[in-house]
């Protein structure tokens, strides 16, 4: 492990100035804090003079697509074979917002392949082993915060324009749930305050990321809470499962459940919650807990996933989802000592 300091954080810039071909990656089904803090640092080593091309394993919601460097942006599933290239002739790979190469799906081949040096700037609990440099911080809320730090410890908070603030400011922003969760520091705001003393307009971001929802999805959301709602009795856990039958008659967008399960969440007494999600010979799952309810280690036990101890995800591969949603609730139940109705 590498703490973000002057002295580590120069010996990368060094290896950014010998490289010849640097690439940027983020995990699968980026989200804010993946897309944010990918281009972050794409625009800040490209103000460095060091040339590079940011890769993401599939497409990201349209509500994303609005910072600068987006059109730019390789999406590896919509041109594997150019996404395969670009990983095999880097000799540099950044690996942000993920801890282990199974998080970048069809991509991850390329990378365990690839000769390139990788380092990675990751707040994920339990990081793999894979990078040359790794930047691990699980306490920080947030890897587009760790982008800042990282650009802080080179000195460089000069170099950060509105454009740079607002890739940064949105990974925060979403990671941190509007800078609710318990993961934010006092050095989270200052870090906002120095953004917003460097040009950023906060409340376009808010709105760029907030306030663009389609028709369609305000049905879904609305479907997905008033019929697909459900609390366990006896057990603080929420659950919302949506099938692919369901998201296709809503005409499904990718982003459209975004904080669906954050909601189910919020309800009064409830320490745990899921969504489930079924998609193409998947069904993916999002959980979140409040307190001392550890969602990490139960995804991890579980449904082959992880994340942060009140923040996690998992999936499974061919099945139903009414078959992930049983197997669910019969995992949850050797939890209830940990989870009682309030």
């Amino acid at each position: 492990m590498h703490k973000i300091n002057s002295e580590n954080v120069s010996a990368v810039l060094q290896m950014c100035a010998q490289a010849k071909n640097i690439v940027i990656t983020g995990h699968r089904s980026p989200d804010g804090d993946a897309v944010g803090s990918t281009l972050a640092l794409s625009h800040y080593l490209r103000a460095k003079g060091f040339e590079n091309t940011v890769i993401l394993p599939d497409d990201y919601p349209t509500f994303l697509h609005w910072m600068k460097g987006n059109e730019e942006v390789q999406i590896f599933d919509a041109n594997t074979d150019k996404g395969e290239a670009l990983i095999a002739q880097a000799d540099l790979v950044f690996t942000l917002d993920y801890n282990d190469l199974s998080r970048t799906g069809n991509m991850a081949d390329s990378l365990r392949n690839s000769e390139a040096t990788m380092v990675m700037i990751d707040h994920h609990q339990q990081p793999s082993d894979y990078a040359e440099v790794t930047f691990s911080d699980t306490t920080s809320c947030s890897t587009a915060q760790m982008v800042y730090e990282f650009i802080e410890a080179a000195g460089d908070v000069s170099m950060i324009d509105s454009e740079m603030a607002e890739c940064i400011y949105c990974g925060i922003m979403t990671d941190s749930g509007s800078f609710r969760f318990s993961s934010v520091e006092a050095k989270t705001h200052r870090i906002a305050a120095q953004l917003i003393e460097n040009g950023l307009d906060h409340s376009k971001v808010h709105m760029a990321v907030y306030d663009t929802n389609l028709l369609d999805r305000l049905k879904l959301v609305g479907y997905a809470l008033s019929e697909k709602l459900e609390v366990m009795e006896d057990l603080a856990v929420a659950i919302i499962s949506l099938s692919k039958e369901e998201l296709d008659k809503h005409h499904y967008r990718a982003g459209d459940t975004e904080g669906l399960v954050n909601q189910a969440l919020s309800i009064d007494g409830v320490q745990c919650a899921v969504f489930i999600r079924e998609g193409n010979n998947k069904v993916k799952m999002s959980f979140r807990s409040k307190g001392n309810f550890d969602v990490n280690e139960f995804a991890r036990a579980h449904f082959n996933g992880g994340g942060h101890k009140n923040a996690a995800g998992g999936a499974v591969s061919a099945a139903s989802i009414e078959e992930v949603l049983e197997q669910f609730k019969t995992a949850i139940k050797g939890y209830s000592s940990q989870l009682e109705l309030k």
